[in-house]
Protein backbone atom coordinates (compact mmCIF):
# COMPACT_ATOMS: atom_id res chain seq x y z
CA UNK A 1 0.00 0.00 0.00
CA UNK A 2 1.83 3.45 -1.09
CA UNK A 3 2.34 5.85 1.84
CA UNK A 4 -0.14 8.29 -0.06
CA UNK A 5 -2.88 6.08 0.48
CA UNK A 6 -2.35 5.66 4.44
CA UNK A 7 -3.60 9.37 4.80
CA UNK A 8 -7.00 8.01 3.66
CA UNK A 9 -6.89 5.11 5.99
CA UNK A 10 -5.49 6.61 8.73
CA UNK A 11 -8.32 8.83 10.15
CA UNK A 12 -11.43 7.94 8.76
CA UNK A 13 -13.41 9.04 11.57
CA UNK A 14 -12.30 11.50 14.57
CA UNK A 15 -14.26 9.70 16.91
CA UNK A 16 -12.18 6.91 18.33
CA UNK A 17 -10.63 6.55 21.10
CA UNK A 18 -6.79 5.98 21.98
CA UNK A 19 -6.17 3.44 25.29
CA UNK A 20 -2.98 2.23 26.71
CA UNK A 21 -3.31 -0.84 28.38
CA UNK A 22 0.03 -1.14 31.29
CA UNK A 23 2.55 -4.56 30.75
CA UNK A 24 4.20 -5.09 33.80
CA UNK A 25 7.68 -7.20 33.90
CA UNK A 26 8.23 -9.60 36.72
CA UNK A 27 9.02 -6.77 39.47
CA UNK A 28 5.35 -5.75 38.78
CA UNK A 29 7.51 -2.45 37.38
CA UNK A 30 5.65 -0.77 34.04
CA UNK A 31 7.87 -2.27 30.85
CA UNK A 32 5.26 -1.13 28.34
CA UNK A 33 1.80 0.08 26.94
CA UNK A 34 -0.71 -1.98 24.79
CA UNK A 35 -2.02 0.35 22.86
CA UNK A 36 -5.63 0.09 21.38
CA UNK A 37 -8.23 1.60 19.41
CA UNK A 38 -12.16 2.10 20.15
CA UNK A 39 -14.41 3.81 17.63
CA UNK A 40 -16.59 5.84 19.30
CA UNK A 41 -19.87 4.64 17.16
CA UNK A 42 -19.55 1.17 17.65
CA UNK A 43 -21.35 -1.18 20.23
CA UNK A 44 -19.17 -3.61 22.05
CA UNK A 45 -16.29 -2.96 19.28
CA UNK A 46 -13.49 -4.72 18.99
CA UNK A 47 -11.42 -3.25 16.14
CA UNK A 48 -7.81 -3.06 16.95
CA UNK A 49 -7.83 -5.99 13.67
CA UNK A 50 -9.26 -3.56 11.39
CA UNK A 51 -6.68 -1.87 8.98
CA UNK A 52 -8.30 1.89 9.27
CA UNK A 53 -8.26 1.45 12.85
CA UNK A 54 -4.61 1.04 13.63
CA UNK A 55 -4.01 3.55 10.91
CA UNK A 56 -5.36 5.58 12.74
CA UNK A 57 -3.39 4.63 16.03
CA UNK A 58 -0.33 4.85 13.93
CA UNK A 59 -1.38 8.04 12.66
CA UNK A 60 -2.10 9.86 15.79
CA UNK A 61 0.20 8.25 17.67
CA UNK A 62 2.74 9.84 15.18
CA UNK A 63 1.83 12.79 14.93
CA UNK A 64 1.86 13.47 18.63
CA UNK A 65 5.07 11.62 19.10
CA UNK A 66 5.14 8.36 20.64
CA UNK A 67 7.07 9.56 24.00
CA UNK A 68 3.53 11.82 24.89
CA UNK A 69 1.41 8.45 24.23
CA UNK A 70 4.16 6.10 26.28
CA UNK A 71 6.90 8.39 27.72
CA UNK A 72 10.22 6.60 27.67
CA UNK A 73 7.92 3.08 27.63
CA UNK A 74 7.75 0.24 24.77
CA UNK A 75 4.27 0.60 22.92
CA UNK A 76 3.03 -2.49 21.80
CA UNK A 77 0.93 -1.93 18.45
CA UNK A 78 -1.87 -4.44 17.22
CA UNK A 79 -1.12 -5.36 13.22
CA UNK A 80 -2.84 -7.31 10.88
CA UNK A 81 -1.99 -8.28 7.43
CA UNK A 82 -3.60 -5.26 5.99
CA UNK A 83 -1.20 -3.43 8.18
CA UNK A 84 1.57 -5.45 8.10
CA UNK A 85 1.98 -5.11 4.64
CA UNK A 86 1.94 -1.64 3.87
CA UNK A 87 3.92 1.18 3.75
CA UNK A 88 2.18 3.27 6.85
CA UNK A 89 3.16 0.49 9.61
CA UNK A 90 6.79 2.77 8.81
CA UNK A 91 5.63 5.85 9.90
CA UNK A 92 6.29 4.43 13.55
CA UNK A 93 9.53 4.38 15.32
CA UNK A 94 10.88 1.18 15.53
CA UNK A 95 12.66 1.42 18.71
CA UNK A 96 9.73 2.23 20.56
CA UNK A 97 7.35 -0.76 19.15
CA UNK A 98 6.73 -4.01 19.26
CA UNK A 99 4.72 -4.42 16.61
CA UNK A 100 1.90 -7.68 17.56
CA UNK A 101 0.83 -10.05 14.82
CA UNK A 102 -2.85 -10.47 15.41
CA UNK A 103 -3.84 -13.98 15.69
CA UNK A 104 -5.93 -13.75 12.26
CA UNK A 105 -2.64 -13.47 10.16
CA UNK A 106 -1.99 -16.24 8.50
CA UNK A 107 2.07 -17.34 8.24
CA UNK A 108 2.05 -17.32 4.65
CA UNK A 109 5.60 -16.65 2.37
CA UNK A 110 4.17 -13.29 1.54
CA UNK A 111 4.11 -12.58 5.37
CA UNK A 112 6.78 -14.08 6.56
CA UNK A 113 9.10 -12.42 3.94
CA UNK A 114 7.39 -9.06 5.33
CA UNK A 115 8.16 -9.86 8.62
CA UNK A 116 11.90 -10.05 7.89
CA UNK A 117 12.13 -7.06 5.75
CA UNK A 118 10.61 -5.07 8.63
CA UNK A 119 12.98 -6.85 11.25
CA UNK A 120 15.92 -5.90 9.27
CA UNK A 121 14.48 -2.07 9.27
CA UNK A 122 14.95 -2.27 13.52
CA UNK A 123 11.16 -4.07 13.94
CA UNK A 124 10.51 -6.01 16.97
CA UNK A 125 7.55 -8.69 16.80
CA UNK A 126 5.08 -10.43 19.51
CA UNK A 127 2.57 -12.59 18.65
CA UNK A 128 -0.80 -12.16 19.82
CA UNK A 129 -3.44 -14.04 21.05
CA UNK A 130 -1.71 -17.48 21.38
CA UNK A 131 -4.12 -20.40 22.97
CA UNK A 132 -2.24 -23.25 21.24
CA UNK A 133 1.05 -24.30 19.43
CA UNK A 134 -0.33 -24.08 15.87
CA UNK A 135 1.03 -24.44 12.41
CA UNK A 136 1.23 -20.52 11.73
CA UNK A 137 2.48 -19.58 15.28
CA UNK A 138 5.49 -22.44 14.52
CA UNK A 139 6.30 -20.64 11.56
CA UNK A 140 6.55 -16.90 13.19
CA UNK A 141 8.12 -17.58 16.30
CA UNK A 142 11.72 -17.83 15.21
CA UNK A 143 10.97 -14.65 13.90
CA UNK A 144 9.04 -12.96 16.98
CA UNK A 145 10.76 -11.76 20.56
CA UNK A 146 7.67 -11.77 22.46
CA UNK A 147 4.86 -14.19 22.52
CA UNK A 148 1.66 -13.40 24.35
CA UNK A 149 -1.01 -16.56 25.69
CA UNK A 150 -4.46 -15.41 26.55
CA UNK A 151 -4.45 -16.68 30.10
CA UNK A 152 -8.25 -17.05 30.20
CA UNK A 153 -8.68 -18.85 26.67
CA UNK A 154 -6.65 -21.54 28.24
CA UNK A 155 -7.34 -23.97 30.97
CA UNK A 156 -5.59 -23.40 34.06
CA UNK A 157 -4.38 -26.99 33.40
CA UNK A 158 -3.06 -26.85 30.33
CA UNK A 159 -1.10 -23.55 30.89
CA UNK A 160 2.14 -25.25 31.76
CA UNK A 161 2.25 -27.61 28.89
CA UNK A 162 1.59 -24.48 26.03
CA UNK A 163 4.10 -22.07 27.92
CA UNK A 164 6.78 -25.19 27.91
CA UNK A 165 6.06 -25.87 24.36
CA UNK A 166 6.87 -21.98 23.63
CA UNK A 167 9.31 -21.40 25.77
CA UNK A 168 12.78 -21.08 23.92
CA UNK A 169 16.20 -19.06 24.01
CA UNK A 170 15.53 -15.43 22.78
CA UNK A 171 11.66 -15.58 23.12
CA UNK A 172 9.81 -14.11 26.13
CA UNK A 173 6.52 -14.91 27.15
CA UNK A 174 3.81 -12.65 27.71
CA UNK A 175 0.36 -13.41 29.89
CA UNK A 176 -2.65 -11.10 28.53
CA UNK A 177 -5.70 -10.67 30.51
CA UNK A 178 -4.45 -11.86 34.06
CA UNK A 179 -7.38 -10.52 36.16
CA UNK A 180 -6.28 -12.36 39.31
CA UNK A 181 -3.05 -12.17 41.79
CA UNK A 182 -3.41 -15.87 41.98
CA UNK A 183 -3.24 -16.06 37.94
CA UNK A 184 -0.28 -13.85 38.24
CA UNK A 185 1.45 -15.86 40.89
CA UNK A 186 0.68 -19.22 38.60
CA UNK A 187 2.47 -17.25 35.63
CA UNK A 188 5.24 -15.78 37.40
CA UNK A 189 5.84 -19.65 38.42
CA UNK A 190 5.74 -20.99 34.87
CA UNK A 191 8.47 -18.38 34.23
CA UNK A 192 6.19 -16.07 32.00
CA UNK A 193 8.63 -12.32 31.57
CA UNK A 194 5.61 -9.82 31.05
CA UNK A 195 2.33 -9.68 32.33
CA UNK A 196 -0.64 -7.44 31.50
CA UNK A 197 -4.24 -6.88 32.88
CA UNK A 198 -5.83 -5.46 35.91
CA UNK A 199 -4.96 -7.93 38.70
CA UNK A 200 -3.07 -5.46 40.22
CA UNK A 201 -6.16 -2.67 40.31
CA UNK A 202 -8.64 -5.07 41.78
CA UNK A 203 -9.26 -4.70 45.27
CA UNK A 204 -8.39 -8.43 47.28
CA UNK A 205 -10.45 -7.22 50.86
CA UNK A 206 -8.72 -8.43 53.83
CA UNK A 207 -10.91 -8.76 56.92
CA UNK A 208 -9.79 -6.74 59.66
CA UNK A 209 -6.91 -4.79 57.83
CA UNK A 210 -5.79 -1.84 59.08
CA UNK A 211 -4.23 1.49 57.19
CA UNK A 212 -0.87 1.25 57.72
CA UNK A 213 0.40 4.19 60.70
CA UNK A 214 2.57 6.16 57.59
CA UNK A 215 -0.44 6.32 55.28
CA UNK A 216 -2.84 7.23 58.25
CA UNK A 217 -0.59 10.10 58.69
CA UNK A 218 -1.17 11.26 55.36
CA UNK A 219 -5.18 10.72 55.69
CA UNK A 220 -4.71 12.72 58.88
CA UNK A 221 -3.06 15.99 57.23
CA UNK A 222 -5.86 15.67 54.38
CA UNK A 223 -8.71 15.62 56.99
CA UNK A 224 -6.94 18.84 58.51
CA UNK A 225 -6.91 20.46 55.00
CA UNK A 226 -10.60 19.05 54.55
CA UNK A 227 -11.53 21.04 57.64
CA UNK A 228 -9.32 24.13 56.88
CA UNK A 229 -7.60 23.90 59.36
CA UNK A 230 -4.60 26.44 60.32
CA UNK A 231 -1.42 26.43 58.28
CA UNK A 232 0.86 26.18 61.26
CA UNK A 233 -1.23 22.89 62.94
CA UNK A 234 -0.94 21.36 59.42
CA UNK A 235 2.52 21.88 58.92
CA UNK A 236 3.25 20.30 62.69
CA UNK A 237 1.17 17.50 61.97
CA UNK A 238 3.23 16.88 58.41
CA UNK A 239 6.77 17.04 60.63
CA UNK A 240 5.89 14.85 62.60
CA UNK A 241 6.57 11.83 60.42
CA UNK A 242 9.84 12.96 58.67
CA UNK A 243 9.59 10.43 55.74
CA UNK A 244 6.53 12.43 55.03
CA UNK A 245 7.99 15.56 55.07
CA UNK A 246 11.07 14.88 52.76
CA UNK A 247 8.88 12.98 50.62
CA UNK A 248 6.27 15.58 50.06
CA UNK A 249 9.21 18.33 49.54
CA UNK A 250 10.95 16.11 46.53
CA UNK A 251 7.20 15.89 44.82
CA UNK A 252 6.59 19.46 45.19
CA UNK A 253 9.84 20.49 43.64
CA UNK A 254 9.49 18.78 40.72
CA UNK A 255 8.01 21.05 37.61
CA UNK A 256 5.14 19.01 37.52
CA UNK A 257 3.94 20.74 40.92
CA UNK A 258 4.28 24.66 39.37
CA UNK A 259 6.40 26.14 41.91
CA UNK A 260 8.73 29.00 40.36
CA UNK A 261 11.51 28.60 43.18
CA UNK A 262 12.98 25.81 45.36
CA UNK A 263 10.61 25.04 48.02
CA UNK A 264 12.77 24.25 51.14
CA UNK A 265 10.24 23.97 54.15
CA UNK A 266 6.46 22.79 54.29
CA UNK A 267 5.28 26.23 55.71
CA UNK A 268 6.84 27.86 52.21
CA UNK A 269 4.88 24.76 50.55
CA UNK A 270 1.68 26.09 52.02
CA UNK A 271 2.28 29.28 51.22
CA UNK A 272 3.69 29.36 47.99
CA UNK A 273 1.65 26.09 46.20
CA UNK A 274 -1.97 26.58 48.42
CA UNK A 275 -3.86 24.15 50.23
CA UNK A 276 -5.36 22.35 46.80
CA UNK A 277 -1.74 21.42 45.60
CA UNK A 278 -0.69 20.19 48.33
CA UNK A 279 -3.60 18.55 49.04
CA UNK A 280 -2.95 17.21 45.63
CA UNK A 281 1.04 15.97 46.42
CA UNK A 282 -0.19 13.95 49.83
CA UNK A 283 -3.01 11.81 47.48
CA UNK A 284 0.00 10.67 45.23
CA UNK A 285 2.11 10.29 48.46
CA UNK A 286 -0.77 7.85 49.79
CA UNK A 287 0.51 5.32 46.81
CA UNK A 288 4.55 5.00 48.16
CA UNK A 289 5.38 1.88 49.60
CA UNK A 290 5.31 2.44 53.56
CA UNK A 291 8.46 3.59 54.73
CA UNK A 292 9.67 4.00 51.22
CA UNK A 293 9.96 6.68 48.78
CA UNK A 294 6.99 7.11 45.90
CA UNK A 295 7.88 4.75 42.49
CA UNK A 296 6.29 5.84 39.57
CA UNK A 297 7.14 2.95 37.60
CA UNK A 298 3.89 1.46 40.13
CA UNK A 299 1.14 0.22 37.95
CA UNK A 300 -1.06 1.27 40.62
CA UNK A 301 0.21 4.46 41.13
CA UNK A 302 0.55 5.56 37.31
CA UNK A 303 -3.00 4.86 36.75
CA UNK A 304 -4.19 6.56 40.24
CA UNK A 305 -2.41 9.78 39.13
CA UNK A 306 -3.92 9.40 35.34
CA UNK A 307 -7.47 8.96 36.05
CA UNK A 308 -6.58 11.89 38.79
CA UNK A 309 -5.27 14.48 35.92
CA UNK A 310 -8.05 13.07 33.26
CA UNK A 311 -10.83 13.73 35.96
CA UNK A 312 -8.88 17.37 36.38
CA UNK A 313 -8.99 18.42 32.64
CA UNK A 314 -12.35 16.76 31.73
CA UNK A 315 -13.50 19.15 34.94
CA UNK A 316 -12.87 22.09 33.08
CA UNK A 317 -14.81 20.60 29.79
CA UNK A 318 -17.42 19.44 31.44
CA UNK A 319 -21.10 21.75 30.24
CA UNK A 320 -21.19 24.91 32.25
CA UNK A 321 -24.27 23.44 34.54
CA UNK A 322 -22.64 20.53 35.63
CA UNK A 323 -19.07 21.90 36.29
CA UNK A 324 -17.03 20.69 39.61
CA UNK A 325 -14.22 22.02 40.80
CA UNK A 326 -11.29 20.52 38.86
CA UNK A 327 -9.81 19.86 42.31
CA UNK A 328 -12.15 17.39 43.65
CA UNK A 329 -12.07 15.98 39.90
CA UNK A 330 -8.15 14.80 40.93
CA UNK A 331 -9.14 13.40 44.26
CA UNK A 332 -11.93 11.07 43.09
CA UNK A 333 -9.47 9.80 40.57
CA UNK A 334 -6.93 9.22 42.26
CA UNK A 335 -8.98 8.03 45.66
CA UNK A 336 -10.72 5.82 43.50
CA UNK A 337 -7.97 2.61 43.63
CA UNK A 338 -7.44 3.31 47.22
CA UNK A 339 -9.58 0.21 48.01
CA UNK A 340 -6.86 -1.90 45.93
CA UNK A 341 -4.38 0.30 47.82
CA UNK A 342 -5.40 -0.50 50.83
CA UNK A 343 -6.97 -3.75 50.70
CA UNK A 344 -10.17 -2.62 52.54
CA UNK A 345 -13.50 -1.83 51.04
CA UNK A 346 -14.16 1.78 49.70
CA UNK A 347 -16.60 2.61 52.47
CA UNK A 348 -14.50 1.84 55.27
CA UNK A 349 -11.51 3.84 54.02
CA UNK A 350 -13.99 6.87 53.74
CA UNK A 351 -14.70 6.26 57.28
CA UNK A 352 -10.86 6.77 57.94
CA UNK A 353 -10.81 10.17 56.49
CA UNK A 354 -13.90 12.74 55.95
CA UNK A 355 -14.70 14.01 52.14
CA UNK A 356 -17.32 15.75 50.08
CA UNK A 357 -20.46 14.36 50.20
CA UNK A 358 -19.84 14.77 46.75
CA UNK A 359 -16.85 12.50 46.05
CA UNK A 360 -18.06 10.06 48.32
CA UNK A 361 -21.30 9.44 46.24
CA UNK A 362 -19.02 9.73 43.65
CA UNK A 363 -16.65 6.98 45.03
CA UNK A 364 -18.94 4.53 46.39
CA UNK A 365 -21.66 4.77 43.75
CA UNK A 366 -20.90 6.15 40.78
CA UNK A 367 -23.45 8.88 41.42
CA UNK A 368 -23.35 12.44 40.12
CA UNK A 369 -21.60 14.75 37.66
CA UNK A 370 -18.12 13.13 39.62
CA UNK A 371 -19.59 9.82 39.42
CA UNK A 372 -20.44 10.06 35.71
CA UNK A 373 -16.67 11.25 34.99
CA UNK A 374 -15.17 8.67 36.75
CA UNK A 375 -17.08 6.06 34.72
CA UNK A 376 -15.90 7.33 31.44
CA UNK A 377 -12.56 7.64 32.96
CA UNK A 378 -12.92 3.93 33.88
CA UNK A 379 -14.72 2.96 30.14
CA UNK A 380 -11.17 4.59 28.25
CA UNK A 381 -9.06 2.46 30.12
CA UNK A 382 -10.46 -0.35 28.42
CA UNK A 383 -12.91 1.23 26.07
CA UNK A 384 -14.91 -2.20 24.58
CA UNK A 385 -18.02 -0.07 24.59
CA UNK A 386 -17.33 2.92 22.56
CA UNK A 387 -20.88 4.00 21.95
CA UNK A 388 -21.58 3.44 25.68
CA UNK A 389 -18.75 5.84 26.11
CA UNK A 390 -19.76 8.54 23.30
CA UNK A 391 -23.33 8.63 24.90
CA UNK A 392 -21.67 8.96 28.64
CA UNK A 393 -19.64 12.29 27.01
CA UNK A 394 -21.82 13.86 24.98
CA UNK A 395 -24.05 14.18 28.66
CA UNK A 396 -20.88 15.66 30.16
CA UNK A 397 -20.88 18.22 26.89
CA UNK A 398 -17.65 16.75 26.08
CA UNK A 399 -16.39 15.42 22.71
CA UNK A 400 -14.88 12.61 21.51
CA UNK A 401 -11.63 14.56 19.78
CA UNK A 402 -11.59 17.09 23.34
CA UNK A 403 -11.48 13.44 25.30
CA UNK A 404 -8.59 12.29 23.36
CA UNK A 405 -6.94 15.62 23.84
CA UNK A 406 -7.45 15.39 27.24
CA UNK A 407 -6.60 11.68 27.45
CA UNK A 408 -2.54 12.48 25.42
CA UNK A 409 -2.35 15.61 28.48
CA UNK A 410 -2.99 13.21 31.24
CA UNK A 411 -0.42 10.50 29.41
CA UNK A 412 1.95 13.42 29.26
CA UNK A 413 1.47 14.96 32.26
CA UNK A 414 1.96 11.40 34.42
CA UNK A 415 5.20 10.71 32.06
CA UNK A 416 6.80 13.83 32.49
CA UNK A 417 6.30 13.56 36.72
CA UNK A 418 7.60 10.08 36.63
CA UNK A 419 10.47 11.05 34.95
CA UNK A 420 10.95 13.60 36.87
CA UNK A 421 10.97 11.68 40.34
CA UNK A 422 12.27 8.57 39.75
Amino acid sequence: MPIDQASELALPSDDFFLARQPILGRNQHLVAFELLFRSADAEDANVTNDAAATAAVISHASQLGMEKVVGERLAFVNVDEIVLMSDFVRFLPPDKVILEILETVKATPAVIARVIELKAHGFKFALDDVVADSDDVRKLISLVDVIKIDVQAVAAAALPALANQLKSPGKKLLAEKVETVEEFEQCLELGFEFFQGYYFARPAILSGKKIAPSELSILRVLELINSDADNSEIERTVKRDALLSLNLLRLVNTPAAGARARIDSLGQALTLLGRSQLQRWLQILLYAKPGGAVEFNSPLLQMATTRGKLMELMGKKVRADLRPRAETGFTVGIMSLMDALFSMSMSDILDTVVVADDVRAALLAREGVLGDMLKVVELVENPRKGAQLGKALDYLGITVKEMRDIEVAAFSWVDELAHEVN
